[in-house]
């Protein structure tokens, strides 16, 4: 498995180091971070903590690092870093986008409390230890390499440092092709929330939401996955729900070249986001019935490459380099003009991009059978440079729009992870 040296995967349930008594030490923490009232919800939450006893915890644990040994549930991913989880790594099977919109009025300090109690209760979790205010802890024990990363929308950053918002950091500009849909767009703060586990992405779901009811509602979430954990070998290209081999061409986490995409970029970014990142979150829907009129070489053509393989249409193999200089007999590029590869391929070195997808399918309406899709997810350094470009020369000439549409669309910059002593976005704090 190929992971980043931060994020190599430790086969264990959590620090052990947890007593009795650290629900009330949370609680007393909590107060000092929500007072009044917010503090006496919290103590309600936290009853079911406290009676997690010592005993019965260490007997759970023992039980869930007993399956882990076999069935890997209690692998974790490091929380604490350079870099914040959940990025440069092997994907995990499930995942959930969460937006949430924060209350009018709510102040930089608010953000700065929001943020110091969401990055203890996210360290926690990935770790296999229950949150400070977790009512159902022994949900908790199984992590399966949950990782939990934050992002902030432009809301978010103005509120504690408007001087220290990015350019980018905004909506993507409208493009002809969208058919953006409200309910799926933008939001103020961002939980991308893996594991090879949903019930643990769940539950994960769920405790963080407790923490940010105070401050903000829920906008959107977004639920997806890929091949079942242990179905095929980790690094495979994933096939979407058109059938496709998906990301064929994608850097590897760890690589230079995924540094010089993802870490860094020509054009500096604000010093609070060194160590951080771009993301934008696309959800598109596939109109698969439409799809199913389409016989496979016109699925190919579209696509540029095979459908069995991945091959690009002038190769035999999925990696082979597509040949865009070839012709067929009567003098017709091999890979049409209007071919999808064709369309994202550049020859500027910095319109790239680490993309992650996921799938989605949800209960049909009215004559339809499917109504599915894919939430498109990429890390990179500059959106409007890296992003933008790329995506507008997918809207002009691109014969794949016939089966899709993009129906949301969100952009966030990423922060830098932190250390045990400090919370995910104190550089925005400090800059």
């Amino acid at each position: 498995m190929s992971t980043s040296k931060q994020e190599d995967v430790a086969p264990t349930g959590g620090t052990g180091a947890d007593s009795v008594d650290e629900p009330a030490s949370g609680l007393s923490r909590r107060r000092l971070l929500f007072g009044g009232v917010a503090a006496a919800a919290g103590a309600v939450a936290v009853v079911g903590s406290d009676r997690f006893v010592a005993g019965r915890e260490a007997a759970a644990r023992a039980e869930a690092l007993e399956d882990a040994e076999q069935l890997r549930g209690g692998e974790t991913i490091p929380f604490y870093g350079v870099h914040q989880a959940g990025i440069e790594m092997v994907p995990q099977a499930h995942q959930s986008l969460v937006a949430v919109t924060l209350r009018e009025g709510i102040t930089r300090e608010d953000v700065r409390r929001m943020l110091m109690i969401l990055t203890e209760d996210a360290a926690r979790l990935t770790q296999g230890t229950y949150a400070l205010a977790d009512s159902e802890p022994e949900l908790s024990l199984r992590p399966a390499r949950l990782t939990i990363t934050f992002g902030f929308g432009r809301r978010l950053v103005d509120t504690v440092n408007p001087a220290a918002r990015p350019d980018w950091l905004d909506s993507i500009p409208a493009l002809k092709l969208d058919q953006l849909r409200e309910e799926w767009n933008d939001g103020d703060l961002l939980l991308q929330i893996a594991s090879d586990d949903p019930l643990t992405v769940a539950h994960a779901q769920r405790m963080l939401l407790k923490d940010t009811r105070t401050f903000g509602s829920l906008r959107w979430v977004q639920q997806g996955f890929r091949r079942a954990y242990g179905s095929e070998k980790p690094g495979r290209t994933q096939r979407n729900l058109l059938g496709q081999l998906d990301g064929t061409v994608n850097m590897s986490p760890g690589s230079d070249d995924f540094a010089g995409v993802v870490w860094k970029g020509p054009v500096a970014n604000p010093a609070w986001l060194d160590g951080g990142t771009g993301f934008v979150v696309r959800r598109i829907e596939m109109l698969l019935d439409k799809w199913d009129r389409l016989d496979r070489s016109g699925r190919e053509q579209a696509v540029g490459r095979r459908m069995d393989s991945g091959a690009p249409l002038t190769g035999t193999k999925e990696h082979d380099e597509p040949d865009f200089e070839a012709r067929t007999p009567i003098g017709f590029p091999v890979i049409a003009e209007f071919a999808h590869i064709r369309r994202a391929r550049s020859a500027d070195p910095h319109e790239r991009m680490f993309r992650r997808a996921y799938n989605y399918d949800q209960l049909p309406t009215g004559d339809e059978i499917s109504n599915s899709g894919l939430i498109f997810t990429a890390y990179q350094y500059n959106v409007a440079t890296q992003f933008t470009p790329v995506q507008r020369r997918l809207d002009e000439l691109d014969l794949l729009n016939e089966w899709i549409v993009h129906i949301g669309s969100a952009v966030f910059a990423i922060p830098p992870g932190c250390k045990e002593d400090q919370f995910i976005g104190h550089t925005l704090f400090e800059a």
